[in-house]
């Protein structure tokens, strides 16, 4: 039995313009310098207070940076709802998910920095909450790349973390996997560069999702 954690924005869907733009929404609110896109896509995958810290150059989330996480995560689904958003899949994900879903010798989770509402919201409206059996959110851990989104979803499963393989886009997920134990495998399509994940220590690199079904094998 092997166990398969996605992480979701960057990697299952396409998430960047809807955090950045709540996430400028948020900086002008607080009276902050509206943030380039490519800062945005360098924290995402991270919890956000910590992720908005480091936006600012802040080696810690301190307490403005937990205020205006509070103000993201009630404007985010505001965003969502006015801009027309639906974070869409990447091309070739919904193969891979529905190929891979109905195995019996695999299980397949989620382990993200999004919410738990976030990620529930993303499960269902593509209609993965019927394949995705385990998941670990911000709202449940320590923010990546701490390894316990992993463990906990290898303790709760039973599957050992040599049989896990954790995919996704941001050098936190590839760092995350390996201090875990577990495969990491880094994905082209993603926010980060393939040089990046590369340096964070992931095991292979694939250049689209149909990749993914050898090396799941």
């Amino acid at each position: 039995m092997k166990l398969v954690l996605f992480d979701c924005d960057g990697t299952l869907v396409d998430s960047a313009a809807l955090i950045h733009e709540t996430m400028r929404r948020t900086f002008v609110q607080f009276g902050k310098p509206e943030p380039e896109i490519a800062a945005t896509k360098s924290i995402i995958g991270l919890t956000l207070d910590i992720a908005i810290a480091r936006m600012q150059g802040k080696p810690h989330a301190d307490d403005e940076a937990v205020q205006m996480m509070a103000y993201y995560k009630s404007l985010f689904s505001v965003v969502r709802q006015d801009l027309g958003f639906r974070e869409p899949l990447f091309d070739g994900i919904r193969e891979v998910i529905d190929t891979i879903g109905p195995r019996d010798d695999l299980l397949i989770g989620a382990v993200t920095g999004k919410s738990r509402r976030g990620l529930k919201l993303v499960m269902e409206t593509h209609a993965f909450d019927k394949y995705f059996i385990v998941g670990r959110t911000a709202d449940d851990c320590p923010s990546k790349p701490h390894p316990a989104m992993v463990t906990e979803c290898c303790s709760e499963t039973g599957v050992d973390p040599a049989q896990t393989l954790v995919i996704g886009d941001a050098i936190y997920d590839m760092q995350m996997a390996k201090a875990a134990g577990a495969t990491a495998i880094g994905v082209a399509w993603g926010y980060a560069s393939i040089d990046e994940l590369k340096q964070a220590g992931a095991d292979a690199i694939v250049h689209h999702p149909r990749e993914l079904l050898a090396l799941i094998g």
